[in-house]
């Protein structure tokens, strides 16, 4: 963690209201997949292999669009916010990802294929780029896949910070945002 990145951070929300504070939704900025849809169930490709879950632990491809003005990169990621443990399941926390970019093909934070000064966090299965939906038997969860445009080139952070830092600057520096919220039950 970069302690400048936090004292920045902090420093931002001294100075704006909070009224103002967190991503915004753009009028015009828009997430598409063909893998994933709104309020549907993911496939059996967007599923863990592991945690006895047997899926193919693949990225969905995503595509967005109607960025809004200014946008300098781009964070994308995959949240399960119905995670029994009280802050919700990080799946995909990739940032820095740059302002050209307008998509990720089918596996990318997976297989590879990120483009160029991408950083990939560890998701809270512990490692770097995509884990898929593994939910505990029983309803189904939500899967919240969301791509953030950000007034920065770069967002002061490190492969090794937490989601939670990671989201903090990521709300800080936002212009707008779009998602995707797909469901998983076993």
């Amino acid at each position: 963690m970069k302690l400048n990145a936090l004292a920045a951070a902090v420093a931002f929300f001294a100075a704006v209201p909070l009224s103002t504070a967190g991503t915004a939704r753009a009028d015009g900025f828009r997430l598409t997949s063909p893998d994933i849809a709104e309020g549907k169930p993911l496939a059996e490709a967007q599923v863990f292999s592991g945690f006895g879950c047997t899926g193919g632990n693949t990225s969905p491809a995503l595509s967005w669009s109607g960025a809004p003005a200014g946008t300098k990169s781009f964070v994308v990621t995959a949240y399960d916010p119905d995670a029994p443990t009280g802050s919700g399941w990080w799946h995909w926390v990739a940032f820095d990802l740059p302002a050209s970019t307008s998509g990720l093909a089918r596996g990318a934070g997976t297989a590879g294929g990120m483009p160029a000064g991408t950083v990939q966090a560890r998701n809270d299965y512990g490692k770097a780029g995509f884990g898929g939906a593994c939910p505990p038997p029983g309803a189904p969860h939500r899967y919240i896949f969301k791509v953030t445009a950000l007034k920065v080139e770069k967002l002061g952070v490190d492969a090794d910070a937490s989601a939670a830092l990671i989201g903090f600057m990521t709300n800080a520096n936002a212009l707008g945002s779009a998602t995707i919220t797909a469901t998983y039950g076993r």
